[in-house]
């Protein structure tokens, strides 16, 4: 039986909002093991989401209608870019009018809607963290774009459809170039989703938080929302280098038993990315500000090199 293309737009998306807290909650627990500590179990998350939905919302006097409409846009931009990326199914409405390019972009209205959250209330923290934020953002963004761009010239097309089409129709091998883009994207999404070496989701310690700084003012379910948004970026960054790099498993078709398995294949690499991420987390500290430049520095040149292979060796 062949599903229609919206419907398997719908279960991405219910799967995007359904199994993103569970990966989080997958790589906290192999966090918590690999350090010794006892874990809250894989479905904290959930429950933290639903705690903080029961909560009252408290909002500053001098609020604007920003800081009120950014839980709900960057909401809206992390479950509208789940919907361009193909993480179970090539057949996507929105993947033949929307590519990669658009991707970089709802991430940015999301990026920079939150730096200006963080500055309306005019706290300290507050413009201490959105200035962080736009100085990773000056440096990450170009370098994802030269990345996927890469990957891009390779299939001659920025959707991510072709892409993985161009993959499975054997077009695209091993290449050098592949490789300079693959090692940038790792460092990009590190910094993108604000895991260690670049940030500490789990910190709370004023002068060295970026993304939590941000968010200081926000509780209830404009937390909740934000919180789950968070969560659905870092999903989202796997699928998107999944799809980019490793797109194998990924159905070609609606057939309900290719969409099956596809779901499972994504289920192994998400469990094979949550370890590999919380290797690298516990393998390494969280870099001090002033070195970002240079840890991103290094992302952007990588995808360069990547670049530059292409048409010099390729």
């Amino acid at each position: 039986m062949k599903l229609y293309r919206f419907v398997i737009e719908f279960l991405q998306l219910a799967i995007l909002l359904g199994v993103a807290p569970a990966f989080t909650g997958w790589v906290r627990m192999l966090k918590c093991w690999s350090q010794g500590r006892t874990s809250a179990g894989i479905f904290q998350p959930y429950r933290d989401i639903l705690k903080l939905f029961s909560k009252d919302i408290f909002l500053a006097d001098n609020a604007s209608w920003i800081f009120r409409f950014t839980p709900y846009l960057v909401f809206g931009t992390a479950v509208l870019a789940g919907a361009i990326i193909p993480m179970l199914s090539l057949e996507l409405p929105i993947a033949s009018t929307a590519d990669v390019i658009v991707l970089v972009a709802l991430f940015a209205i999301a990026r920079f809607f939150t730096a200006l959250a963080g500055m309306d209330i005019g706290t300290a923290f507050g413009g201490m963290g959105s200035s962080r934020e736009m100085t990773i953002a000056s440096l990450a963004e170009p370098a994802m774009l030269m990345a996927i761009f890469t990957v891009s010239l390779a299939s001659k097309s920025t959707s991510l459809s072709q892409m993985v089409h161009v993959i499975y129709s054997g077009q695209i091998a091993l290449r050098p170039s592949l490789a300079f883009a693959f090692f940038a994207f790792i460092l990009i999404a590190l910094a993108e989703t604000g895991r260690i070496p670049v940030d500490n989701p789990a910190t709370h310690l004023e002068l060295t938080m970026i993304h939590e700084a941000m968010i200081l003012e926000y509780s209830g379910r404009h937390l909740a929302l934000i919180e789950w948004a968070s969560m659905m970026k870092l999903f989202l960054f796997v699928m998107l280098g999944v799809a980019a790099f490793a797109p194998w498993g990924i159905a070609e078709s609606g057939d309900i038993i290719a969409i099956s398995l596809a779901f499972v294949f994504m289920l192994l690499k998400l469990v094979i990315v949550g370890i590999v991420l919380v290797m690298i987390e516990t393998g390494l500290a969280k870099m001090r500000i002033f070195r970002l430049t240079e840890f991103l520095g290094s992302a952007f040149l990588l995808a360069t090199l990547g670049m530059l292979s292409f048409f010099i060796l390729e």
